[in-house]
């Protein structure tokens, strides 16, 4: 009887190690580019299509992401060739200034080298929140990103805001509203977190969110143990009436460094007129 239990121990243990391994393959491989086409029916006569690169879930300082894998997704980013990059926030990992110290210098270094004609937008997440907020702002400026915080900014044919994230209560929705509606061109807004939509008006036609890792851990028949944002808008494309909502699993980890059934990922979207 103590040799079979000892059998199954070990077998348990074996199994463990090879769902851990696997798991920590999966965090940090490159993402997978998904692309969607969106077709706006206010879309300005004559504007040309655009493309918006949406990423998020950095989570730099833990054990999922450092510099080196940085620079490989940031080289697979500028190879799409977007038009517009967006951020939806968590650049940091962790709830200190001591991950702040660690990270920020080689973010800085990394995000340096994004490339995208109409600018890079970007928002900080709960992590940043956590960790040193006006530190990761100054950051991105120095990287030449627009950091924005419940405010808008025109990018070619379209207006983008910049929510402050909502799961720290530092969203300001009517006040982001308010800047896009001062702003022409189609109204998309940027995210951390997806439950943001409850609250959005009918003219954002088009909502980029991160912060939900798409579950990161999703068991078979079970689903992700834990759901950090409204269930229906855990992952991918979510249509509404007037709306859609696309939900990137991100790029980093947090908590523990593995993704199982929920690869990372970066989202390519091409925004035109409702005409083609």
């Amino acid at each position: 009887m103590l040799r079979w239990m000892l059998r199954i121990i070990v077998g348990v243990v074996v199994a463990a190690g090879v769902v851990a391994a696997f798991g920590y393959h999966e965090a940090r491989r490159l993402p997978i580019v998904r692309h969607a086409t969106i077709r706006m029916p206010d879309w300005p006569n004559g504007a040309r299509p655009v493309t918006v690169a949406l990423l998020a879930d950095i989570h730099m300082a833990s054990p999922a992401m450092d510099a080196t894998r940085l620079r490989r997704i940031i080289a697979e980013v500028n190879g799409l060739h977007p038009d517009v990059i967006t951020i939806a926030g968590d650049f940091i990992q962790g709830r200190g200034r001591a991950e702040t110290a660690r990270a920020l210098p080689i973010l800085a270094r990394e995000l340096d080298h994004l490339r995208a004609p109409l600018g890079i937008v970007a928002v900080l997440g709960n992590h940043d929140q956590w960790t040193d907020p006006r530190a990761v702002a100054a950051m991105l400026n120095r990287a030449g990103i627009t950091f924005l915080a419940n405010d808008a900014v025109e990018r070619g044919p379209l207006a983008i805001g910049g929510a402050g994230d909502s799961f720290t209560g530092h969203a300001d929705i009517k006040r982001t509203v308010a800047a896009l509606r001062r702003l022409p061109g189609v109204k998309i807004l940027v995210a951390h977190s997806p439950n943001v939509v409850h609250h959005l008006p009918r003219d954002v036609h088009l909502l980029l969110a991160g912060h939900t890792h798409c579950g990161q851990v999703v068991l078979p028949l079970f689903g992700p143990p834990v759901d950090v944002a409204d269930p229906r808008y855990r992952c991918g494309m979510i249509h509404d009436p007037g709306r859609l909502t696309i939900v990137t699993a991100g790029l980093g980890t947090s908590d523990l460094p593995i993704r199982i059934g929920a690869p990372p990922d970066i989202w390519l979207v091409r925004i035109e007129g409702s005409a083609g």
